[in-house]
C-alpha cells in the first residue's frame, strides 16, 4: 500500500528519507513482532492491520494494555529505540499486519531535523499515556462488568466491525480474569439486549 497517506502532516524531505531507508514487513496474525526482553532496533509505523500490546508475567498470564491501528506507531519501539533498552511490553499481531520499520539509527536525526515528527512522537507519546490511565482507572475504580463493556466498545472502535472475532477466552486473558466469570457476564449482556453471542465471535447491539 501506500503508506504516505497514512502520514499526511510528513514534510516531503521527512517522507523522501522514510521512504530509502523504512522496510515495509509483514505478519501474520498471531506472529510477535515485539518481544519482551528484546532490544529495539526499529521503530514500528503501522500501516495495516491490528497489533495486541500487552505485558506477560512469568507464568505466561498476559494483561492488555493497549491496541494500535493503521498511522499510528508503538510508543515503546520509539522510546526503547532511542534509549537503547529493551523492551518491557510483547507486541502480536491480531490479524494481518503491516508495518514499517524505521532503523533507531535514524531517530536522533529526525527528531532534531522535522518538526513533524518530534509532534508524531510526543503525540504518541500523549496517546499512549491517555491508554494507560485508562487501563489504571478500570483496574482501580471499575467492576469487571464495567471492564468488559468498555473493553467490547474500545474493540468495536479499534476495529471499526460490529462483530468481533473474539473468543470467551482470549478476552478472559486480556483482562486477566477467568473464562467461566466472562462467560457468565457475556450471558448476562445478551440477556440485556447489548450483545449477541455467536460460536467464536461478538456481534455488538446495543453498548
Amino acid at each position: 500500500m501506500d503508506w504516505k497517506i497514512l502520514f499526511p502532516q510528513f514534510e516531503p524531505e521527512l517522507i523522501e528519507i522514510l521512504d530509502k531507508n523504512a522496510i515495509e514487513r509483514s505478519f501474520h496474525a498471531g506472529e510477535e513482532i515485539v518481544r519482551t526482553g528484546q532490544y529495539i532496533k526499529s521503530t514500528v509505523l503501522v500501516l495495516r492491520g491490528r497489533i495486541k500490546i500487552y505485558r506477560q508475567n512469568d507464568e505466561g498470564s498476559e494483561f492488555l494494555i493497549y491496541y494500535l491501528g493503521p498511522g499510528e506507531a508503538c510508543a515503546v519501539s520509539l522510546i526503547c529505540a532511542l534509549q537503547s533498552q529493551t523492551s518491557e511490553i510483547t507486541a502480536k499481531a491480531v490479524e494481518d499486519t503491516e508495518v514499517l520499520m524505521l532503523p533507531v539509527q535514524l531517530m536522533d536525526e529526525l527528531m532534531i531535523k522535522f518538526k513533524s515528527w518530534s509532534h508524531f512522537v510526543i503525540q504518541t507519546y500523549r496517546n499512549r499515556f491517555d491508554e494507560m490511565l485508562t487501563v489504571i482507572d478500570n483496574i482501580a475504580f471499575k467492576n469487571m462488568d464495567e471492564r468488559l463493556e468498555f473493553y467490547l466498545k474500545r474493540s468495536k472502535t479499534d476495529s471499526g466491525k460490529l462483530i468481533l472475532n473474539l473468543t470467551h477466552q482470549e478476552i478472559a486473558d486480556d483482562l486477566n480474569s477467568s473464562r467461566e466469570v466472562i462467560s457468565r457476564l457475556l450471558k448476562k449482556m445478551e440477556q440485556l439486549g447489548k450483545i449477541k453471542l455467536n460460536r467464536n465471535s461478538i456481534e455488538i447491539i446495543h453498548l
